[in-house]
């Protein structure tokens, strides 16, 4: 009985040392825990900061050139010529593209090999979308869904100037974060998986360029609505010209 009674004392007695690391070893966890939320929240608070003191100046500035734009013609000119030579550098991707896959096929034919040749025409595929975004809605050929603001009739402005107003707050963000991701491969080295071994911050610029383009333009085209009551949109579509005989 004894004996029972002493295995009982050293079971507890082992128990409570195991008790009594257990608990610091918590309590040191949810220190270091704490500490690193804490540290994390700070740095991103800050690098956040950092972004808002460069996006803020950025759209103002965008804001006043378009206001300019509907008083003077060469902040006009600027801004379309920006779309447009956005709109060119996205042909000469989609050449490229073709390029790269005649060659891929020639060395086929050839019996030779074009390592990377897959990558490559992705590259310029993405050049040529993210390029072509804000050429494409300057000039009238994205997709857009009129029945809701058609049904609006004569309050179809303030329709519109919903949709480009989150539009633009939206482009922003992508736009944010397309750079901040496109600054985060460079300084991490990443590079292709592929046999062409491409640091990956390079094909990445024209998502950076191509967004931050597109965010330029959606604020511009607010900014005209809001003064103007109209967009930059060079055509409209079939259903906006029968809205706008009525």
């Amino acid at each position: 009985m004894e004996s029972l009674l002493g295995i009982a004392v050293d079971i507890i007695q082992v128990s409570g040392d195991n008790l009594d690391t257990f608990s610091k070893w918590l309590s040191d966890t949810i220190e270091d825990t704490g500490r690193a939320i804490y540290d994390e929240k700070f740095k991103s608070g800050w690098k956040a900061t950092r972004a808002f003191v460069i996006i803020v100046p950025a759209v103002l500035l965008t804001l006043y050139l378009s206001w300019l734009g509907t008083r003077k013609r060469w902040p006009r000119m600027m801004l379309d010529g920006l779309y447009f030579l956005s709109g060119i550098v996205a042909a000469i991707a989609m050449l490229a593209m073709l390029g790269v896959i005649c060659a891929q096929m020639y060395a086929r034919w050839t019996l030779q090999t074009f390592p990377g040749a897959t990558s490559y025409a992705g590259y310029c595929m993405a050049a040529a979308s993210f390029f072509a975004l804000a050429y494409a809605l300057n000039s009238g050929s994205h997709i857009r869904v009129n029945l809701m603001l058609t049904a609006l009739g004569k309050y179809r402005r303030y329709g519109e100037l919903w949709c480009f107003g989150i539009a633009a707050i939206l482009a922003t963000y992508f736009a944010r974060y397309a750079v901040k991701f496109n600054i985060l491969s460079e300084k991490l080295g990443e590079k292709s998986q592929d046999l062409d071994k491409t640091d990956m911050w390079i094909p990445q610029l024209s998502m950076s360029i191509g967004t931050v383009i597109l965010a330029i333009c959606l604020w511009d085209n607010l900014m005209r609505m809001i003064i103007e009551g109209k967009s930059n949109f060079k055509e409209e579509t079939i259903e906006d010209s029968m809205y706008a005989e009525a």
